[in-house]
């Protein structure tokens, strides 16, 4: 590995993780499954990793410039329907990736899935801690999704979406549910709901007795998709955006550390020594349920 490999004495799955090889959880389970080694030795999930040691997956090493932390880049994609959130498809079917800017290190990774028939707002990240944190249930970041509903939908259809209702994996609700237009046998809904379980929004309506014409994602935590993003374009989030999304994961913005470094450097170059003196110088329209 190179000096701008991961620390030292890190955790195997955080450096790899870090590294956009999966979220922590998926590379446990490899760990586990024995699909890892470290000098030569199939790793536990104790292990911590330095810059000396040799990591292969499946036999194959990997290389120091992937481990290397890449400058943190966050980008939003207007993803449209027919393509899949994947870096190939047997199948020949496009993917999100091969419409997202070229890297010259790292590689993007994906925060959370849109299913191949929905649409809307997907982030990528080259920060694989960034996406671990923005993707796990314990930080509630909320995703809100435009539906267009097929039939009618009753009071009793919205209080069971909002009070819970247990679906195969698990119980699951909206936080809440707003009315956006649209009338006879097509009317918009806007939902938020916690988490990010597949299907989870069509599975709920589908199992309040409803069926979801049309999907899309237009938040994601603080970023909202805006009307400046066209279908299958793509642009790094501005540098409030990012403070944002940090903010709401417990992360600090990198630019904004170094810019504090430099201020302190500079404050202590031109501090006059023994002066003695101080040197202190709108809520959417719309029926809203909860």
């Amino acid at each position: 590995m190179t000096d701008n490999a991961p620390p030292q004495g890190e955790r195997l799955q955080k450096v790899l993780a870090n590294a956009g090889f999966g979220s922590r959880r998926e590379i446990e389970t490899w760990i586990k499954a024995g699909r890892i080694k470290v000098n030569g030795q199939v790793a536990d999930l104790g292990i911590r990793v330095t810059n000396t040691d040799q990591i292969k997956l499946d036999d194959k090493s990997i290389k120091a410039a992937r481990l290397s932390a890449p400058e943190r880049q966050v980008i939003i994609y207007n993803k449209p329907e027919g393509e899949l959130v994947t870096r190939s498809d047997p199948e020949g079917r496009p993917t999100v990736f091969s419409h997202l800017p070229r890297l010259k290190s790292g590689r993007w990774i994906a925060v959370g899935r849109l299913d191949i028939n929905s649409a809307g707002l997907l982030l990528f990240t080259t920060d694989g801690e960034l996406a671990n944190r923005l993707m796990h249930p314990s930080q509630l970041i909320e995703r809100e999704y435009a539906v267009r509903i097929l039939g009618k939908v009753t009071e009793d259809m919205l209080k069971s979406m909002t009070g819970g209702i247990e679906l195969e994996d698990g119980p699951a609700r909206f936080e809440h549910i707003v009315e956006s237009g649209g009338t006879g046998a097509n009317c918009w809904f806007h939902v938020v709901i916690m988490e990010g379980r597949k299907r989870e929004v069509r599975r709920l309506w589908e199992a309040a007795g409803a069926t979801v014409s049309r999907l899309i994602r237009v938040r994601f935590g603080p970023i909202a998709m805006g009307n400046r993003l066209f279908t299958g374009k793509s642009r790094p989030l501005e540098p409030d955006e990012l403070k944002q999304l940090l903010q709401a994961v417990g992360l600090k913005d990198e630019k904004d550390t170094k810019r504090g470094k430099l201020a302190h450097k500079k404050g202590k170059r031109e501090r006059q020594p023994h002066s003695g003196k101080s040197a202190i110088k709108p809520e959417r329209e719309g029926r809203r349920r909860r």
